[in-house]
């Protein structure tokens, strides 16, 4: 290998690790946006290098994700096919996410990297498909760009296939399309639930009406994947005295409770600090506890003492009940310390 392969390959490696931790970082409860930001310095950097390579990177960065198919390795392919405006390249992107382990999420942040003028002729003929995964990219880029197809985003919300749906209906909250309010009622009825749970949220989002509050009532109260994202729409929707005695209801099931110490930390009132430590004695819903403190203190984040990644050292009933299981846990004591320094506790 050459001096000059071996460069482009250091600069595909680092990529792909850099968007893969970016990756795991924005999907944190709550994401911790500053360290975001130092790993995009980082990760634009190494992809110059790829820039400067021109197509000599493209046997680097095929031969990457032959040897780890991950999905850092799948946004460096993608962002390099994107990058060299290759119609054969792009191809293969798009055939080897469509069967990728991990989905595709690596090629969807290698199209919202991208400037959308940058992909707009993709977008323009995957949209329209016939292909229903390559309509579901075309809207997905869409998403991350904030691009408004126009006419094509009502045929999107009928679309055949679920994903396309869904994506749909998020786009067409983040445009604040109200005058596709029939069609996304429509879709709360669907038959499939993933379907279902995004028309509810779409039209909260617009402000429509009680009954999709309802939907993500329930939704937070079974724990489905989307409770996270459904509570901060009840938070948002709700009014406040409404929804204190809702978040009490949570607070007295096991189910739920870890949703209920999560949705103090999103009203903004950090006087519940004294109640956040006392949630952070119990195993259960210390972890909500931690980012809710995290959400109403976001400084703590720069405190080395607050958090430890070994449940046991917040003690042995921590230990036995997170057993083998990762887990980030504030420490209940030293929060308190930390609160008293500052002057939130007395």
């Amino acid at each position: 290998m050459t001096v000059l392969e071996n460069i482009v390959r250091q600069h595909a490696e680092r990529s792909a690790a850099l968007w893969a931790q970016r990756d795991s970082l924005v999907l944190d409860d709550p994401p911790d946006l500053d360290a975001v930001r130092a790993i995009d310095g980082r990760l634009e950097i190494n992809l110059d290098g790829l820039r400067v390579a021109g197509r000599a990177a493209w046997p680097r960065v095929l031969a990457l994700h032959e040897e780890a198919s991950g999905k850092g390795e799948l946004f460096v392919l993608a962002w390099t096919a994107l990058e060299l405006e290759s119609a054969d390249y792009v191809v293969r992107a798009v055939e080897i996410a469509r069967s990728a382990d991990d989905g595709p999420g690596g090629l969807l942040g290698a199209l919202a990297w991208h400037e959308a003028s940058k992909i707009a002729p993709w977008v323009r003929d995957w949209i329209d498909a016939r292909d229903s995964f390559k309509r579901f990219l075309g809207v997905s880029a869409c998403l991350e760009h904030c691009v408004d197809p126009k006419q094509v985003l009502a045929p999107r919300l009928r679309d055949p296939d679920a994903s396309v749906r869904t994506a749909s209906l998020q786009l067409a909250a983040k445009l604040g399309r109200t005058d596709l309010t029939p069609e996304i009622r429509n879709a709360v009825s669907d038959e499939d639930q993933q379907v279902r749970f995004w028309a509810a949220w779409t039209l909260s989002e617009f402000g429509r009406g009680d009954p999709s509050i309802a939907e993500l009532r329930k939704t937070v109260e079974r724990g489905d994947r989307n409770a996270l994202v459904a509570l901060r729409a009840v938070v948002k929707s709700t009014p406040a005295t409404e929804l204190r005695s809702w978040i009490g209801t949570l607070l007295h099931l096991p189910q739920s409770a870890p949703l209920g110490v999560r949705a103090a930390g999103m009203l903004g009132d950090r006087s519940v600090l004294p109640w956040l430590i006392e949630q952070m004695n119990n195993p259960a819903v210390a972890t909500a506890a931690g980012a809710s403190l995290l959400e109403l203190f976001p400084e703590t984040r720069l405190a080395d003492d607050l958090f430890t990644n070994d449940p046991v050292a917040a003690g042995a009933d921590f230990g036995e009940y997170f057993a083998d299981r990762i887990a980030r846990v504030p420490l209940a004591d030293k929060v308190l310390e930390w609160g008293r320094r500052q002057g939130y506790v007395k």
